[in-house]
């Protein structure tokens, strides 16, 4: 809810000469959970070392737990959510690569030593006010979704229940994508979240296929706050194909808008920009939720309100850079 209410006033004051008082932050935490065998540990290595190398080329916050110092890690998770309680960034990515189980009630991710469950998880979470992506690659993870679904939230899950408990190879494509811009889905020039998950979710299926093997793993996104995650075969490009029944907001549109490596025309855009458009978006997609409610009249003119700011956002920026370009010495 805060981000939402800084975009407020950011979009109060836009036509202004005036500019946040500090950058938004991104806080990137990874915590590798116990691995039980060497061949797992070297995989759980290899995908934490890829979000630690997308986080640097974010200039992002990091925290890595799990591979260097011996455990117990439980207190190092809840120490350090805690400390991010304290002063919270603008984002959050909390990134879970490991084991997970479930007994039928508590679903859990193993960590070295005391493991702990979604309920306690989503306790410890409970204090830090910014915008989450909170993505589980372990197996038996589904019930995360629920347990951890909210506002301003991005939940992912490896699975789409706590009885899917073979190990999970999701992770590992997840690891791959999120830096890479080969599923830019939408031509930005980067990868969102969403663009990652999809990207992995249809490798994950590849694999299997590949192997001749039903899947065991069948990753889920939730980010409406529904507690139901959405499959990936629901989405045709970055839109679902399926409207809620509740009208509330189709699972993926703040997914999309969560940017870990940004690509050069993001990267261009001022934090006050980059937070309109964010706003614009989102009334974007609760338009399209009701299109079928409207005269084509009124759907035209409000979304004529809506696109008209998003074409200024990118032209504002342009014009600054050929500005830029003209003050150049020359060479």
């Amino acid at each position: 809810m805060i981000w939402l209410m800084t975009c407020a006033v950011l979009l109060a004051t836009a036509g202004e000469e005036a500019t946040p008082d500090a950058s938004p932050t991104t806080a990137v935490m990874v915590v590798v959970g116990e691995s039980g065998e060497a061949k797992y540990q070297e995989l759980f290595t290899q995908w934490a070392q890829r979000w630690q190398a997308a986080a640097k080329k974010a200039d992002a916050q990091l925290v890595t737990i799990g591979l260097d110092q011996a455990g117990p890690d439980r207190p190092r998770v809840e120490e350090t959510l805690s400390e991010l309680a304290k002063e919270p960034p603008y984002t959050l990515w909390l990134v879970l690569i490991g084991h997970g189980t479930f007994d039928g009630k508590k679903a859990k991710f193993n960590l070295r030593g005391a493991d702990i469950s979604a309920a306690e998880l989503t306790q410890a979470l409970s204090a830090i006010e910014c915008r989450m992506a909170i993505i589980n690659c372990a197996s038996a993870s589904g019930p995360f979704v629920q347990q951890l679904s909210g506002q301003d939230r991005v939940v992912i899950a490896a699975t789409q229940s706590g009885f899917e408990y073979n190990f999970a190879r999701f992770g590992e494509y997840l690891s791959q994508a999120i830096g890479d811009t080969s599923g830019d889905l939408d031509k930005d020039g980067q990868t969102s979240l969403l663009e990652a998950w999809l990207a992995a979710s249809k490798q994950t299926q590849t694999y299997y296929d590949s192997q001749s093997q039903l899947a065991t793993e069948h990753a889920q996104l939730d980010d409406n706050g529904d507690q139901k995650g959405t499959p990936p075969d629901w989405f045709r490009g970055i839109y679902v194909t399926q409207k809620s029944k509740d009208g509330s907001l189709p699972d993926g549109t703040l997914a999309n808008q969560f940017i870990l490596v940004p690509g050069q025309d993001e990267s261009r855009l001022s934090q006050v920009s980059i937070l309109r458009r964010d706003q614009l978006e989102l009334q974007l997609a609760q338009l399209r939720q009701k299109k079928s409610e409207l005269s084509e009249e009124a759907y035209l003119e409000q979304l004529e309100a809506i696109l008209i700011p998003l074409a200024k956002i990118y032209h504002a920026d342009e014009s600054m850079d050929e500005a830029k370009d003209a003050e150049a010495p020359p060479e």
